[in-house]
């Protein structure tokens, strides 16, 4: 039976669809509502998610399907605080949830954020949540109202399942520019000895994974890991056409200390930041989980996408020299 794919025109969607089509999997996509919440507790999304008035086109834009891929959302580490932020990322999974059930659909897996645990040194398949900033608290409240789905009355039949992705890289993620533009930079660095794993992963390795979970035959966990792709933090730089700076522990504990502290001063604005410095400098690993105990492997991918993203930045500054000398030239 047929796959849908929600928010299938984004970063992840797009990949997924492609991923799920390769494979044989009948599969299409539609658009997201955009949705906005005030609400703050599981609890309350629910009840919002049960009366919303986007729950009857989404059932019926979902007929027939088996399987139901949220891909949508908004990925905004940096964003405060905002209804439109809560209602992408924690109310569409519930009403999702909600079509689904209507709609007959068996599976629904979202893909929410390893984000959601925060800066604990090992990221796992628990129902553990430390989120520490507004983005990852909007995936949280997401998962949570999931959870709360099963078993609720007007939500039954459909088996819903978290795929926490990692931190994705693709070719056309600005994100990926950034780091490889970090990467050729003096501020390249990681915390001694360098050799911490990190969680850097690519997009074609999530989209494979999340279709493997799809057609898997038997009962899923509720909350499901996208595995390793072995990187360090030092490997992922110098992936990325970097040569790192080794810089004692204790002074990137103590930057880091500093630094939450001021952007607790202002509102966490700097957190999202912060975090992404502290994952470059200290990594995060990560329990084998589902994938491991499956024998469900994913092709490594992300260290190619990071050559070439080193490389298309080399390639665009050696254009920009170029175009300057000619300039230069002209009388």
């Amino acid at each position: 039976m047929p796959w849908v794919i929600v928010g299938a025109t984004g970063f992840v969607g797009s990949a997924v669809l492609r991923a799920a089509q390769d494979a044989g999997v009948e599969a299409t996509g539609i658009a997201a509502p955009r949705l906005a919440s005030d609400a703050t507790s599981a609890g309350q999304i629910l009840d919002e998610a049960a009366r919303h008035p986007s729950v009857a086109g989404l059932a019926a834009a979902l007929s027939g399907a088996s399987v139901v891929v949220n891909a949508a959302g908004v990925a905004a580490p940096r964003s405060a605080d905002t209804a439109e932020l809560r209602g992408a990322n924690a109310l569409l999974p519930a009403v999702l949830a909600y079509a689904c059930s209507a709609a007959r659909v068996d599976r629904l897996i979202h893909l929410s954020s390893a984000a959601v645990q925060g800066q604990r040194e090992v990221l796992d398949e628990s129902f553990d949540l430390a989120p520490f900033s507004a983005y990852s608290r909007s995936k949280a409240l997401g998962e949570e109202a999931l959870r709360l789905t099963v078993g609720r009355g007007g939500v039954e039949g459909t088996h819903p399942v978290v795929v926490r992705a990692t931190s994705v890289q693709g070719a056309d993620r600005p994100t990926t520019a950034a780091l490889a533009r970090l990467a050729a930079s003096p501020l390249a660095s990681v915390a001694a000895p360098g050799t911490a794993s990190t969680p850097v992963t690519s997009v074609e390795s999530l989209a494979d994974y999340v279709v493997q979970v799809g057609s898997f035959a038997g009962p899923l966990p509720a909350v499901i890991l996208q595995p390793s792709e072995g990187m360090t933090v030092r490997s992922v730089l110098e992936a990325a056409g970097g040569t790192p700076m080794v810089l004692p522990r204790s002074l990137c504990r103590f930057i880091l200390r500093a630094g939450y502290q001021m952007s607790a001063l202002l509102s966490e604005r700097l957190h999202g930041s912060l975090r992404r410095v502290e994952l470059m400098w200290f990594g995060q690993a990560q329990d084998p989980g589902w994938a491991e105990a499956h024998n469900i492997r994913v092709e490594h991918r992300v260290s190619g996408v990071l050559e070439a993203a080193g490389s298309r930045r080399r390639q665009g500054r050696a254009g920009r020299n170029r175009q300057n000398r000619q300039e230069r030239q002209v009388p």
